[in-house]
């Protein structure tokens, strides 16, 4: 079993952090997104990894490196322009070499990893295996029809929806996905659309199986999403203090302080981690709240929100929620008079000041 892990696109609906980087180099409690997905198949027992990365840009094979930090190979394939998930799949055939694999969405998370979806693949000698999960909003994933607890179709981006499943971004394939990868044509939007090569599966007589996850699953393409996940991780983190933390200081439920962190007289309450080096003096930092490394904030409060690395955040007079700060951001308090708002926002920003 080999596992396939895809780190293209442009994560438009991201804008601006995405300016700057690539979305699944983006942090979730501090730790960046395409880290769980590794860890996932290496968890399973995957050794051989292969990345689909966008080519005009290096950033995810630096960042990442040959995968020896988790006792895998990672090889590294570009993506010339995008083409949809089925063209990701084609470009791994050479690298697949006729072994069965996982294909993973680099942006994607589930809870409990991916192993049992493997074992429930290989006992039920299936040629596909989709995991589906029950969303509020089908019409935005691949749509999966389901009779008599078989999967009859499949249907990308439906108007109307024919389940409340979504086809989640955790796939697992024998050889056959390339032959329904060829034989497709793109959709309206110019893709070639996975969900029109599990419906050539169907349609031809391969057997299309699938697991329901009953824990949790996201996509993180949206900022609302990204702070779910971030929740959703924060809430099952192991606590431990490596840094400071005065006797003025209140730490309250799951915390995790890292290495050179100081906290000054302010009051944490988890689940929240506080990256290394950083600074939070006569501040408030509630659940669910990721503070990325080299980041300072003094005389103010966050909750339910990730701030990257090397931000500062000084005197604000009310708490921040709910936000995404991207590297380097300053939010401070304006100094003289007239006291006023000054910005500078970059590309669909959005700020929403009292």
């Amino acid at each position: 079993m080999k596992a396939l892990i895809a780190s293209g696109g442009r994560g438009t609906r991201l804008r601006p952090i995405t300016h700057t980087q690539n979305k699944h180099l983006i942090p979730i409690a501090n730790k960046p997104i395409l880290h769980y997905a590794i860890e996932a198949a290496a968890n399973a027992g995957i050794k051989e990894i292969a990345i689909v990365h966008n080519a005009d840009s290096a950033e995810v094979p630096t960042a990442i490196g040959d995968g020896s930090r988790w006792n895998v190979k990672i090889t590294y394939i570009p993506q010339e322009t995008p083409g949809g998930l089925a063209q990701v799949v084609m470009l791994a055939e050479k690298f697949v070499n006729g072994d069965e694999f996982i294909f993973y969405l680099g942006d994607n998370m589930v809870v409990g990893g991916v192993k049992r979806f493997i074992d429930e693949f290989k006992a039920s000698k299936c040629n596909c295996w989709l995991t589906l999960s029950k969303v509020k909003d089908p019409e935005r994933f691949g749509v999966p029809e389901i009779v008599k607890n078989r999967i009859v179709s499949v249907e990308e981006k439906p108007k109307h929806p024919k389940s409340q499943f979504a086809v989640a971004g955790i796939y697992i394939y024998d050889r056959h996905i390339f032959e329904a990868c060829k034989a497709i044509k793109p959709s309206d939007r110019g893709e070639l659309e996975i969900s029109d090569a599990h419906q050539y599966l169907i349609d031809k007589g391969f057997s299309v199986g699938f697991s329901e996850i009953t824990g949790w699953w996201k996509d993180t393409g949206k900022p609302l999403d990204l702070l779910e996940a971030n929740r959703l991780i924060l809430d099952n983190i192991t606590p431990h203090v490596s840094g400071e933390v005065d006797a003025k200081s209140t730490v309250a439920g799951k915390v995790i302080i890292e290495e050179g962190a100081k906290i000054i007289d302010s009051v944490v309450r988890g689940p929240v981690i506080i990256g290394r080096n950083c600074v939070i003096e006569e501040s408030y930092i509630g659940p669910f709240t990721a503070i990325g490394n080299n980041t300072v904030v003094k005389k103010s409060e966050i909750e339910y929100s990730i701030v990257l690395r090397d931000c500062k955040i000084n005197s604000v007079g009310i708490r921040i929620e709910g936000s995404i700060l991207g590297n380097d951001v300053e939010v401070v308090e304006a100094a003289g008079r007239p006291r006023v708002h000054r910005f500078m926002i970059g590309d669909q920003s959005r700020v929403e000041v009292a």
